[in-house]
């Protein structure tokens, strides 16, 4: 095709969508889809009085659920969009969206547990599991796959408990999916996008983890692997793949330090991989290097102050935007922690006491010779809340409670509010901006992770024992939703980016670049490029985010509507993971549709 007709293309496809979501060539090294709707017709059946209405797959030609969303009609109908706005993309999915991964064929994978009971959605063509200990027979599914595209899904079959589990995404696109509970604990699960969407399903592998993983963390590390560190109990961590028979369970006695009595608030700490190839790790109010080769650490960082930051004081973590300059293999890095709940909450919180959740950030450059935190006030105070990086750089702060900690009905008082902090505003007291409320609030066990199309996808909560959908302050919640950041604003659509073709391979350290078009003529100024690695969250941590900014080495005009960037790719492993990551054009605050990049 002529560079001129898809130029063309683009202008009028700019016009008829909000969204600058064009499709890209099929490649080994980059994807796209475009949003989509679908007139396949949900199948309904009554599975329990308890329960809402169950979704039955008929056949396996039925690959979808879904009703019919068509965005184009619904931003015409909300046109205000200076502050972000909700979509409610399902009523119910039919199971609570207590984990998310988003791959990189544009799907979702979603699971809650196995030791809920009964779910609100029916396993395909008769399967049921036989091993539950909340159930004899369950023929009911606890995950499922959702395309971003279409906006449906389909049911999965877990194996095994996989509540409070962590994961990470290999080189390959696998989903690594570790631990559980009880019969899940030691379970390691992989979920590989396919071809044939009717057959792709969990595997789960007879090779078990060294020690049970409950409420552990995942990371990626530079040549592959996966490290899972702590669980209740597990102060060590391990790999998978394992090298050799003696790479076995490593002590971490910094895990056991950073236990509390009764409530041990150091559980899903977080994790990141540095630019000299070792892990940050963060628990409680505690942070520090690891040498994860030679089983050191190698430095301790001062004590953040306030609160407690940790699992059942849940906080949340991000590394700030990483930015690159050609080959320098050091950059700066800084981390940001927020939210959480004093010493002894939980356990008042049990007795019915619910104390203010934290109202602070502290931000650390770990790599300053003498780091310090700096601390600011939020909007808002916060436990349980989720922390996404957005393709602008900025940070969205969603879901959680103004009061109690993480736990069984251990907090009241949601927050419906997202926050949006700006790093690089100047003015501390201009970096936090409040933005529209949600009407559905996402407690304990509530989830949320960027969408290549820059929505963010929220879903869960449920802070009971079981399914509980009557008789209770914050019912078990099915729905699944999409907040939309103000860049996705109508007003904002001629400034946004297609991206047209990446010129890839994308090599470490090496250039390439990304041709895309605008939806009228403008000169080539305040133009970003990004890449985000897509994260495994649950209970208010993207495990493997991160953002990158890359070096930009010339914008040409191709054009009157076409642009072709160059930039350097990052110049190393320990800075950007093997794998597949986001890549967006961020034109003047706007970001396109993202394109997806393998680095290898």
């Amino acid at each position: 095709m002529a560079f001129n007709n898809i130029v063309c293309f683009s202008f009028f496809f700019s016009l008829l969508l909000i969204f600058q979501i064009s499709p890209l060539p099929c490649s080994s090294y980059y994807s796209s889809h475009k949003h989509g709707t679908t007139s396949k017709k949900s199948h309904h059946r009554q599975h329990s009085s308890s329960l809402p209405i169950i979704i039955q797959q008929q056949s396996s030609s039925s690959s979808s659920f879904s009703t019919s969303f068509d965005f184009k009609s619904l931003d015409q109908k909300n046109s205000d969009h200076t502050k972000g706005k909700w979509i409610l993309l399902h009523k119910s999915i039919g199971i609570s969206a207590m984990h998310m991964q988003l791959l990189h064929n544009n799907k979702v994978v979603i699971f809650d547990r196995t030791d809920f009971g009964s779910s609100n959605l029916s396993l395909p063509q008769g399967q049921c599991r036989y091993n539950d200990e909340a159930l004899k027979v369950d023929c009911t599914a606890h995950s499922i796959l959702y395309d971003v595209a279409t906006n449906t899904y389909r049911p999965l079959m877990v194996h095994t408990d996989v509540w409070c589990s962590s994961g990470a995404v290999n080189s390959n696109g696998t989903l690594i999916q570790t631990g559980g509970y009880h019969a899940g604990e030691r379970k390691i699960r992989l979920f590989s996008p396919c071809t044939n969407e009717e057959i792709c399903d969990w595997t789960e592998l007879s090779q078990n983890l060294t020690v049970k993983r409950w409420y552990s963390t995942d990371h990626i590390l530079p040549d592959g692997r996966i490290i899972i560190v702590g669980g209740r109990s597990a102060y060590s961590y391990e790999f998978f793949p394992q090298y050799s028979n003696h790479d076995g369970v490593y002590s971490l006695q910094f895990l056991k330090e950073t236990t509390d009595p009764k409530e041990e608030n150091n559980l899903y700490p977080f994790l990141y991989v540095l630019p000299d190839g070792n892990i940050y790790i963060f628990a409680n109010q505690r942070s520090i290097v690891l040498d994860y080769v030679k089983n050191r650490i190698i430095r301790e960082f001062p004590i953040i102050p306030g609160e407690k930051r940790s699992y059942p004081a849940t906080g949340s973590s991000v590394m700030l935007p990483m930015k690159l300059v050609a080959r320098d293999l050091y950059p700066m890095v800084e981390v940001m922690v927020c939210g959480g709940a004093s010493g002894g909450a939980f356990l008042q919180a049990g007795m019915g006491g619910f104390r203010p959740a934290s109202t602070t950030c502290g931000r650390m450059r770990i790599t300053d010779p003498e780091p310090k935190w700096v601390m600011e006030d939020m909007p808002l105070g916060r436990v349980m809340p989720d922390m996404l990086l957005l393709p602008t750089g900025d940070v969205i702060i969603l879901n959680g409670a103004s009061k109690g900690t993480a736990g069984w009905e251990n907090a009241i008082d949601p927050v419906l509010t997202p926050v949006l902090y700006s790093p690089n505003e100047p003015d501390p007291n201009r970096r936090f901006s409040v933005l529209n409320p949600t009407s559905i609030p996402r407690m304990y066990h509530s989830s949320a992770t960027l969408l290549p199309d820059g929505r963010i996808l929220v879903g869960g909560s449920n802070p009971h024992i079981r399914y509980n959908f009557t008789g209770v302050m914050y019912p078990t919640e099915l729905s699944l939703e999409a907040f939309m950041p103000p860049y996705l604003s109508p007003q904002q659509s001629h400034l946004r980016p297609s991206i047209v073709t990446v010129e890839g391979p994308v090599s470490y350290g090496q250039k390439f670049s990304i041709t895309y078009t605008l939806g009228f003529s403008q000169p080539t100024k305040e133009v970003m490029v990004t890449m985000i690695a897509p994260s495994f969250t649950t209970h208010s941590f993207a495990m493997n985010q991160r953002l990158l900014i890359l070096d930009i080495v010339e914008v040409k005009q191709l054009s009157g509507f076409g642009q072709k960037i160059t930039v350097y790719a990052p110049p190393s492993c320990n800075i950007a993971p093997p794998g597949y990551y986001m890549v967006f054009v961020v034109h003047k605050g706007v970001p396109g549709h993202s394109a997806w990049v393998k680095m290898k």
